[in-house]
């Protein structure tokens, strides 16, 4: 098993790139096929996102547009439990088809935010395309529509996401060693 450090603390290998590559083309397709003919705007969450939402707008074949915003609600390997809007959404999005991509939802606190914030500029529709789902941690009620992978309830690495901003360079997902 390989491992890594990041910072002070320990990883191993927990998904490859094979597996990544192939959760993010399921998800394209599955966009391509549900948006054909829609133009919809993907709006990715920074940081994390970046790289979940480069290699999807890849394989996304459908005309769409992507935009940013960021939110923050982790400090370390823990949520705060608070969220803060960094960078907020500058688009007109009324009646139009938004996708939100993101590369994590554990305890749902920032997406719940995100979401309510987003509803109220009266979109056509919106869907969540997330790369990783936590179910063990999640508290809130709404759904993922498209789902790279569920995963356990530990704290992970690599592939845009990081650990107080390092880490998101691996090409692998990493999880942290007890």
């Amino acid at each position: 098993m390989t491992k890594v450090q990041v910072r002070e603390l320990v990883f191993e290998k927990f998904i490859g790139v094979g597996e990544i590559n192939a959760a993010v083309q399921k998800i394209a397709d599955d966009i391509n096929r549900d948006y054909a003919g829609k133009n919809p705007l993907l709006l990715a969450m920074l940081n994390g996102a970046f790289i979940f939402a480069s290699d999807l707008m890849r394989k996304i074949t459908i005309p769409c547009e992507i935009t940013f915003t960021k939110y923050k609600s982790y400090s370390g390997t823990s949520t705060t439990s608070k969220v803060n809007e960094l960078i907020g959404l500058n688009e007109e999005i009324k009646g139009r088809h938004v996708i939100i991509v993101e590369d994590i939802v554990d305890t749902g606190i920032t997406m719940e935010k995100l979401l309510a914030d987003i509803r109220k500029k009266e979109p056509l529709d919106v869907k969540i395309a997330c790369f990783c789902f936590k179910p063990d941690a999640f508290q809130k009620t709404f759904s993922i529509d498209y789902l790279g992978m569920r995963i356990p309830n530990d704290f992970i690495v690599g592939y845009g996401l990081d650990y107080d901003g390092y880490g998101r360079n691996l090409p692998d997902i990493y999880k942290i060693t007890k």
